[in-house]
């Protein structure tokens, strides 16, 4: 599975993302033609740097002199969806510029249609955005990994006034997501965050993976703390990792049938997984562990789901890692009728192989046997066509 990591070790902007997926060696050709079809005479400008004895590229866009550098949101989603991009581009660019007009609505307080962006709306946060998301659609990783950015501090000058730092718009858009400590200075720009908040995993460190190139973008600034540097890795990891939420409560006064019905309560929310175990709380008190595994998307619903069906008044949650393998469900027939085999491969190769147990059940319903006989039945089926192929 081929995977591409970002490591911001200085920052996170649009153009050192640029920059770094140039550096790493992304098409210069696609960046270009892509910046064509999107009409607004803007360039690309690259320089090579060296920060801390490493060697980078720094990108600038250079266009048309704007005196009042802002859109309204609208305007730049017809924008990009007038210029023919490659749909995966496309995709991505109006993915991040929703984020940022989400933010920036939840902060004004107004619908993501009236918001009008200033410095993300010029030309060149454009071309960032759009440029990036060339890139990455050209790189075609099948997953995109990014780990927590610097946080930085201080104040900044805007459109609006001095704000604090981190921007409140980078705040709203890493919701749900770490940002570490750092020294001052705007470290992780509102493009960046909505960067990285719309196509990228978050993980704490590097995955386990085979490095096959490696690129650096400069920012601008320089920081007396860490080089200001986005490192771009780009490899193949040999199983997928994903990130989830362990969502956990303790229970000692809730009956056997309302936490039947709220571990339902919590799949049907888009728990990925749910349990209860028995545990010994204080005072010697027999109680249980309601435990759930969730994507970050539906992390709200099922933390939701527990509350209301359940008697506490606490969830805990941890940001947990997860190794899975490629899965697909593969249709065999048997003489009970056709069942689903939930087959799991590493690198190609088959490792698990289970029949689906709904399937087999009513399977088993309708010829009046043994749920075990019509398993047995499928195994035989999917191994034999195997076997054949």
């Amino acid at each position: 599975m081929k995977v591409l990591v970002l490591d911001p070790v200085g920052g996170v902007a649009g153009d050192m993302l640029i920059a770094a997926l140039l550096h790493l060696g992304a098409p210069r050709a696609a960046l270009d033609e892509g910046l064509r079809r999107l009409g607004l005479g803007a360039q690309l400008e690259l320089s090579e740097v060296d920060l801390s004895g490493i060697a980078a590229l720094h990108a600038e866009v250079r266009g048309p002199r704007e005196p009042h550098p802002h859109r309204p949101y609208r305007v730049i989603r017809e924008l990009i969806g007038a210029a023919r991009l490659p749909p995966r581009a496309a995709e991505l660019a109006q993915r991040a510029f929703a984020l940022l007009a989400q933010a920036e609505g939840r902060i004004h307080r107004i619908s993501s249609d009236e918001v009008e962006l200033h410095e993300v709306g010029a030309v060149d946060s454009i071309v960032d955005v759009v440029g990036a998301a060339l890139l990455v659609d050209a790189l075609a990783p099948e997953r995109v990994i990014a780990l927590p950015p610097p946080a930085g501090s201080g104040i900044a000058r805007t459109a609006h006034g001095n704000i604090p730092l981190p921007a409140p718009a980078t705040v709203e858009l890493m919701r749900g997501r770490s940002l570490r400590p750092s020294g001052p200075g705007e470290r992780t720009t509102p493009t960046g965050a909505a960067l990285l908040a719309a196509w990228t995993e978050e993980a704490a460190a590097l995955p386990e993976m085979t490095i096959e190139a490696v690129g650096y973008g400069a920012g601008t600034a320089r920081w007396e703390d860490a080089p200001n540097l986005l490192r771009a890795i780009l490899g193949k990891a040999a199983a997928r990792l994903e990130t989830a939420w362990l969502l956990e409560t303790n229970l000692d006064d809730l009956s056997p049938q309302l936490a039947a019905a709220a571990l339902e309560a919590a799949l049907a929310a888009g728990a990925l997984d749910v349990w209860i175990a028995p545990v010994t709380m204080k005072k010697g008190r027999p109680g249980h562990l309601f435990g759930a595994l969730s994507s970050e998307s539906a992390r709200a619903a099922v933390e939701a789901a527990i509350f209301r069906e359940t008697s506490t008044l606490g969830v805990r949650r941890v940001r947990v890692e997860r190794t899975v393998l490629d899965r697909e469900l593969v249709e065999v027939q048997t003489a009970y009728g056709p069942v689903r085999i939930k087959v799991g491969r590493l690198e190609g190769r088959t490792l698990n192989a289970a029949p689906e147990f709904d399937d087999c059940r009513r399977a088993a319903e309708q010829h009046g046997v043994p749920v075990k006989e019509v398993m047995a039945a499928a195994i035989a089926a999917y191994r034999g066509t195997a076997r054949s192929a």
